[in-house]
């Protein structure tokens, strides 16, 4: 399956709770700039309250990212959007754009979860085409012409991106 990789194991709960609780914690302390110790504790008890919050709104399980690997596609990322500016651009300035709008399914590899919203809105930089999240094996990708290669980019992408992306588990 693209974006699991069994070289890296999926985090337990206690480590991402604490990874995330840490990082919480930092970003407290970068935003106080403060070491009074009433300040510290209660930036601990808000550091300790966004971490239950966020194990239980994207559980461990649902995959994570590799932040090296996808601060490696912020290139590709940049000349994408890049790309899909000037395409509209051209497209809103040309009175006689020959379009066929429709709908395109894209069958993907990315479980329900972190990997595939990230995957969607990725994706939605792409010029001409915006994700229509729908179904559990695809997504439904609106396009502006249907006659462009647009399944080969997606899958392509999906390829790029799942070198930054642990896919977790399905969502069932």
């Amino acid at each position: 399956m693209i974006g699991s990789d069994t070289r890296t194991p999926l985090p337990s709960y206690r480590a991402a709770a604490m990874a995330r609780g840490l990082g919480f914690f930092l970003l407290w302390l970068v935003l106080m700039q403060s070491a009074k110790p009433a300040d510290l504790l209660f930036g601990l008890a808000t550091a300790i309250a966004a971490t239950w919050t966020s194990l239980r709104l994207l559980a461990p399980a649902s995959g994570c990212i590799r932040f090296g690997s996808l601060f490696m596609l912020l290139p590709h990322f940049i000349w994408v959007s890049v790309l899909a500016g000037i395409d509209a651009a051209r497209r809103a300035f040309t009175p006689h754009m020959p379009l066929q709008p429709g709908f395109l399914r894209c069958p993907l590899d990315f479980p329900p979860g972190l990997a595939r919203n990230t995957f969607a809105v990725f994706t939605s930089l792409m010029p001409g085409t915006v994700a229509v999240p729908e179904g559990d094996e695809d997504l439904l990708y609106h396009c502006l012409d249907t006659t462009q290669p647009v399944l080969e980019q997606l899958w392509s992408e999906q390829r790029l991106l799942a070198r930054a992306l642990i896919a977790g588990r399905r969502h069932d």
